[in-house]
């Protein structure tokens, strides 16, 4: 026993260095282990959903991994087009649930979430992902660019209906015949080591975006193969969407192509147009505004709603003006709602009775503004209104992105994006208000103008008067109302000129298949027209990516990939 005056034995504290028992060290390794493995396995999640930059390409050898291939981008694709479906069901739905029954909620929610159109979006690009890639790898397979047509077909037919060993001796027969006697050029080349020692291999040092683009060049294939790949793919997949969104899907297909044949065509060739967007954006809007008052069943019946909204007029006047130009009578019903208005100026109320007893031969403007006595106060009205309702739409679509797809630069300096997102919004508001406000003053200015002209008929000449009043006058108030894309931020022009060139062209087409100057497509158009758009798109996609825009670049990029 220990007696009971003894102190406890101090030890002293070991100046030296510790270390970790072996088993805390083993167990502190494992967890790194797990922690680099769950990190691993993280991003390669990640990879499956967001695919990186400068992806390389992938050897295909023969059509078993063409097969393979398509069948991979198939899944990816039609699991990510299901996803966005579904999510942008789920927040259009979530948007008006608060005004449905509770009843309905349950049932909306799951339908939004696992409807059909979320089945035919990832069928539609599933398919078309699938088919792509079969065919654009497979191509090089059975034709190979240093083999003559004829030959390829040869060997093809060859291949096809030949047992094994024939095959075998086919690849034999194939190999091109060798001298007896090798040139000299040819014995040095053969006497040159296979292998080149890491000493005297010298490689390009090149930054990582270089080497990107290098890697990009390498895989341009044959033009004709993208073409040929993108067509059929694109015929198909269109058939799995509905009816009434084909239309859609294959206008937008179409003019994306011919704006990356038209970028292409124009480098080749070293010219360009000045302004180019903003062109095609005014001759779009002339066909637009033409339809709208003097061919209105050319255009879809959503989007003349949407331009009623826009430029906040009354039906009544445009129904008026369009059968006043057309047949020279209007509906009186027409003109009865519009005197029946609380908000009518009186100012207003007696033009347009005196316009009903001499039957002017258009729809009074003031029909157009009847709270409005005066044309030139108008202006100032309509910006004020479609301001109201489009800066709450533009400014989602500026402030949105900013927070969930650049957060980082939002962090690092908030004041300034946060600048950049109102100017943008302000700048895509007032786009919309010049347009509203150059339509109206077209509008009120072209009625003036023939009264001012009709007063003084004994020395303006006919044609005169009927050419304020003329189709080509509505086409050139409409080309006006497009020169307000200049207010439009540059970069954002583009993509305004090809969501109106599709309305246009549908428009026109309309038209001329009335007047049997093109033939009617049935149920064969909308395929027809997504297959020669696809051709294009990808035709441009392969072998000039940087003509196609950003937009569609980095979507085809992260459906299909290099190949």
């Amino acid at each position: 026993m220990t007696p009971s005056h003894a102190r406890p034995e101090s030890r002293r504290q070991s100046s030296y260095l510790t270390f970790t028992p072996r088993r805390s060290a083993i167990a502190s390794f494992d967890n790194l282990v797990v922690l680099a493995n769950y990190e691993e396995h993280l991003l390669e999640a990640r990879k499956m959903v967001w695919r990186d930059r400068g992806e390389p390409a992938v050897d295909i050898h023969d059509i078993y991994e063409c097969l393979v291939h398509g069948a991979r981008g198939a899944l990816r694709a039609g699991t990510i087009a299901f996803a966005i479906r579904s999510g942008v069901n789920l927040v259009l739905l979530l948007t008006r649930i608060k005004n449905l029954s509770k009843e309905k909620r349950l049932s909306l929610i799951r339908h939004a979430l696992f409807g059909s159109d979320s089945f035919r979006a990832a069928a539609m690009l599933g398919s078309f992902v699938s088919l792509y890639r079969i065919i654009l790898n497979a191509l090089p397979l059975l034709f190979p660019a240093n083999v003559s047509l004829r030959k390829n077909l040869r060997n093809l037919f060859t291949r096809l209906f030949a047992t094994q060993d024939e095959q075998d001796s086919l690849i034999f027969d194939d190999s091109p015949p060798s001298s007896s006697a090798p040139s000299p050029l040819r014995a040095q080349s053969l006497s040159l080591p296979l292998q080149i020692s890491p000493g005297d291999r010298r490689e390009a040092r090149l930054s990582s975006s270089a080497q990107i683009h290098q890697s990009w060049v390498r895989k341009k294939t044959r033009r004709w193969h993208s073409v040929l790949a993108g067509a059929v793919a694109g015929a198909v997949a269109i058939s799995f969407e509905k009816r009434s969104r084909q239309v859609v899907i294959a206008q937008q297909l179409f003019v994306r192509g011919l704006q990356g044949s038209y970028n292409a065509f124009s480098e080749k060739r070293g010219f360009r147009i000045p302004h180019g967007e903003v062109l095609v954006f005014a001759l779009a809007c002339g066909q637009i505004v033409y339809a709208y008052i003097l061919s209105p069943h050319t255009l879809p019946k959503s989007y003349r709603r949407w331009l009623s909204h826009l430029i906040q007029v009354p039906q009544e006047v445009i129904s008026t003006h369009h059968n006043m130009v057309r047949r020279g009578t209007y509906d009186p019903a027409d003109l009865a709602q519009i005197l029946a208005r609380p908000d009518l100026h009186p100012d207003n109320a007696t033009y347009l009775e005196q316009w009903r007893t001499t039957l002017q031969p258009y729809g009074p403007c003031a029909m157009s503004h009847p709270h409005v006595a005066r044309c030139l106060s108008v202006p100032q009205d309509r910006i004020l209104t479609v301001a109201r309702w489009t800066l709450p739409i533009y400014g989602a679509l500026h402030f949105v992105p900013l927070l969930f797809f650049k957060r980082a630069a939002f962090t690092r300096a908030p004041a300034h994006m946060a600048l950049r997102a109102a100017w943008g919004t302000a700048r895509s508001t007032a786009f919309l208000s010049v347009a509203v406000v150059i339509y109206q003053s077209w509008f009120c200015g072209m009625q003036n103008a023939y009264r001012a002209l009709a007063a003084r008929r004994a020395v303006v000449p006919e044609w005169l008067l009927a050419a304020v009043l003329s189709r080509p006058a509505h086409w050139i108030g409409g080309i006006a109302t497009g020169l307000s894309l200049f207010v439009e931020a540059k970069h954002r022009r583009g993509e305004l000129a090809m969501y109106a060139l599709p309305k246009g062209l549908e428009s026109a087409w309309v038209a001329l298949r009335g007047r049997g100057l093109v033939l009617h497509t049935g149920k064969y158009g909308n395929p027809l027209l997504t297959a020669f758009a696809m051709g294009m798109v990808m035709s441009t996609y392969q072998n000039d990516p940087q003509h196609l825009s950003g937009l569609v670049r980095r979507i085809l990029y992260q459906f299909i990939g290099p190949n």
